[in-house]
């Protein structure tokens, strides 16, 4: 997983909670890395999840609402630091429907070695997509949070449905997005 994504979850941990609590995870968790991250260092999935349990634990805040909240900040720090990815988006179904062939892309010639998941699109019925997810890491709840992340960025009226297709791994998710009038 790119230290990009640990970074942006540490900084969250410090704008939500505290420095303080950002310090407390990385200690209680058993990190090989030892909790120093760079944006462009490869890191093993498992010690995010040591990280978002720890503050799970500290909270008292579920694990995947956590990663939910997560990802709608990641999304924000996205629109941020990637603003060409938006130029010429109107919509978040425009822009979900990029993130396979043009986003990805795009990642993959600046990090070949990221292991991104997997998106497919189905645009079948009009006002409705549907965005299957598959990784082989468990962060699901990261997509959903993104997936809302987009949405509210937009200001668009979308209801959203999931469905686990990975008996609760979080490595498949189905996710339907309906445009409400």
């Amino acid at each position: 997983m790119k230290g990009t994504v640990f970074t942006e979850f540490l900084e969250m941990v410090e704008d939500k909670f505290s420095m303080d609590m950002a310090d407390r995870i990385i200690e209680a968790s058993d990190l090989p890395s030892g909790g120093a991250y760079t944006a462009i260092g490869t890191y093993d999935h498992q010690e995010m999840l040591q990280l978002v349990t720890h503050l799970s634990q500290e909270t008292g805040i579920a694990v995947p609402e956590l990663v939910q909240t997560f990802g709608r900040y990641l999304f924000g720090r996205f629109v941020t630091a990637y603003p060409h990815f938006f130029v010429g988006i109107s919509s978040a179904f425009d822009f979900l429907q990029r993130i396979e062939n043009y986003i990805h892309v795009e990642v993959r010639k600046l990090y070949p070695d990221a292991q991104l998941p997997g998106f497919e699109y189905d645009t079948s019925e009009p006002g409705r997509l549907v965005m299957t997810y598959r990784s082989t890491r468990p962060f699901a709840d990261l997509a959903e949070g993104l997936v809302r992340g987009c949405i509210q960025h937009f200001g668009e009226n979308i209801q959203m449905r999931r469905e686990d297709l990975a008996n609760g791994q979080g490595t498949a998710a189905r996710f339907w997005l309906t445009k409400e009038e």
